[in-house]
């Protein structure tokens, strides 16, 4: 979400939709004996698939205009919601742990389980390319311009739409493929999508609307939050997170490491 907004001015909504889908399809390719990498890829591959054909239909339509933005990608979560519904049922699809990644293995006095181990490992290496991608290509500076001032862009001879199409269908590969790896955590549901996306915008807005490194700041910051209030304060833990939200936008409206517009 962060950079799909930060290098292209797009606020979607269905990111969470995205990641339901990845989770559906990776969990019934895995459960059919796939390989459970390619399993993944595959959920990354039919996100990036809806995620380009809303992009192309309806939201190259709608530059910098927020709300009609809000309320398209709103409308296609319940759209997706229904199609998977349709296609899957209403059972909730039960975890899967490959058996490669079963296990758990100890650190000094701690048993810590494989699979959240490699999910942090995977986390950290997507962090460390959607911030490259961003702040180091000419694509990403490409974007970041065009989100200024489109029509300079497109002057310069530059295909404004065939980039922010590849962007935007990295933003949904990547919620896709997410959806195949965490399934494991949250399996898979029909409100799936809307757990993950409130999360995502608790994230966005924690860590700056913009910010590759402040979306990794804050989701570290959620999950320890949470954690620790899950664990001492169990019935408040659920009001944890908008605590912190809420302090945020109190002391520092733009996030912890967002930029003043």
């Amino acid at each position: 979400m962060v950079i799909v907004l930060g290098l292209m001015g797009i606020l979607n909504l269905a990111h969470g939709a995205f990641f339901m889908v990845g989770a559906y399809v990776g969990l019934s390719l895995a459960k059919q004996g796939w390989n459970f990498f390619l399993a993944c890829l595959c959920g990354g591959l039919a996100g990036a698939l809806i995620g380009l054909l809303i992009e192309r239909g309806f939201l190259q339509r709608l530059y910098r205009q927020p709300n009609a933005q809000v309320m398209v990608t709103l409308g296609f979560v319940y759209i997706i919601v229904n199609l998977i519904q349709w296609i899957w049922g209403g059972v909730t699809g039960i975890p899967f742990v490959p058996a490669f990644l079963s296990g758990s293995i100890n650190i000094g006095h701690l048993t810590y389980p494989i699979y959240r181990l490699f999910i942090i490992a995977v986390g950290l290496v997507i962090a460390a390319v959607l911030y490259w991608f961003g702040e180091k290509t000419r694509i990403g500076a490409m974007v970041r311009a065009g989100t200024d001032d489109k029509e300079t862009v497109m002057g310069l001879g530059i295909n404004f739409g065939l980039v922010s199409m590849t962007v935007f269908f990295l933003g949904a590969f990547i919620a896709g493929f997410a959806g195949g790896i965490g399934v494991s955590l949250f399996g898979a549901h029909l409100n799936l999508g809307w757990d993950v996306l409130f999360l995502a915008l608790a994230v966005m807005v924690i860590g700056g609307m913009e910010s590759v490194s402040g979306a990794l700041l804050a989701s570290i910051l959620i999950g320890i939050i949470d954690a620790f209030g899950k664990a001492f304060f169990p019935g408040f833990a659920m009001f944890t997170i908008y605590f912190l939200f809420i302090i945020v936008l109190l002391l520092k409206p733009s996030g912890l490491l967002g930029r003043k517009t």
